[in-house]
């Protein structure tokens, strides 16, 4: 399990298992976050295999750098979103490649960072923003959204049964300037019942909402193939039902893609108990085919 700055990459040994990678080999980490399966990658690779790095926050790559600085010219990080993968590989000579890892989940990182408003533990400024350049930030969408669309976006990107009752709660109460303010409206609108915090649901699908996540996802699949050697692998972690419903269709409906895991891997016990954010992950594999 690799660990940096307090972010565990994961199911980091079984992105090992999936991709193999070996010295010589080409690779590409999608979502490059601080690194950690890039650098398991690149050890198993070593001496000579190369990696390309891509993340649409800016702020990930001095973290991912310090990281991959040992492994020198071996690893060339690029501020992207992964759904410019084909685009960005060819710009850097790095095709084809023997495979490709994304994972879909937000650093610890992010999260932790009060600024960013990703977590409603923090009381920052409802941002949410991966790429600090997009236009629209969560509190765009939280204070203009009329309640229908609210409450439709909360209920389709976060699978929110109290939707509506969410979106009358928080068109009540706007504006809304932090994170912590939403949390404490929905909250009060729901009550808690359970572990999982009451906002967990909402602020993911203003989350996903913020930075179109479904449809870079689905923009980056067709370019999955073209970019792989014949038997390289794309491994793919997703962390909730939307996602991992449109990597497995994708993967059964594509002649280009053999897949590899019949169902997805799951997390261990052991490293759901060291890492609790771990839990609802899950990974698919597939293999170019010819």
């Amino acid at each position: 399990m690799s660990e940096n700055r307090g972010h565990v990459s994961v199911l980091y040994q079984e992105i090992l298992d999936s991709l193999a990678p070996r010295d010589g080999g080409r690779y590409i980490d999608g979502t490059l976050g601080a690194g950690g399966h890039a650098k398991g990658i690149l050890q198993a690779a070593s001496p000579t295999g190369r990696l390309l790095g891509l993340d649409a926050d800016a702020s990930m790559l001095p973290i991912a750098a310090a990281t991959l600085g040992l492994f020198g010219e071996r690893a060339v990080l690029v501020h992207s979103n992964f759904a410019r993968l084909l685009d960005v590989a060819a710009q850097e000579n790095f095709l084809p490649v023997d495979g490709i890892v994304l994972d879909l989940g937000i650093s610890s990182i992010q999260l932790s960072d009060a600024a960013r408003g990703f977590s409603f533990l923090t009381d920052g400024a409802l941002d949410m923003r991966l790429n600090s350049d997009a236009e629209t930030t969560a509190a765009d969408l939280v204070n203009s959204l009329d309640e229908t669309s609210l409450a439709n976006l909360i209920f389709r990107y976060g699978e929110e049964r109290a939707s509506r009752r969410i979106a009358r709660a928080i068109v009540r109460a706007r504006p809304l300037a932090t994170a912590a303010q939403l949390a404490q409206v929905i909250e009060r609108a729901v009550g808690r019942h359970g572990r999982m915090h009451p906002a967990t649901r909402t602020f993911q699908a203003v989350r996903i909402a913020v930075n179109a996540e479904l449809q870079v996802l689905e923009e980056v699949l067709p370019q999955i193939a073209p970019a792989l050697a014949p038997g390289g692998r794309i491994a793919i972690i997703s962390f909730h039902s939307l996602e991992d419903r449109i990597v497995k269709n994708f993967f059964r409906a594509s002649q280009d893609l053999k897949v590899v895991t019949k169902h997805p891997i799951r997390p261990t016990e052991t490293e759901i108990v060291s890492n609790p954010k771990s839990r609802s992950a899950k990974l698919r594999v597939a293999e170019k085919v010819g």
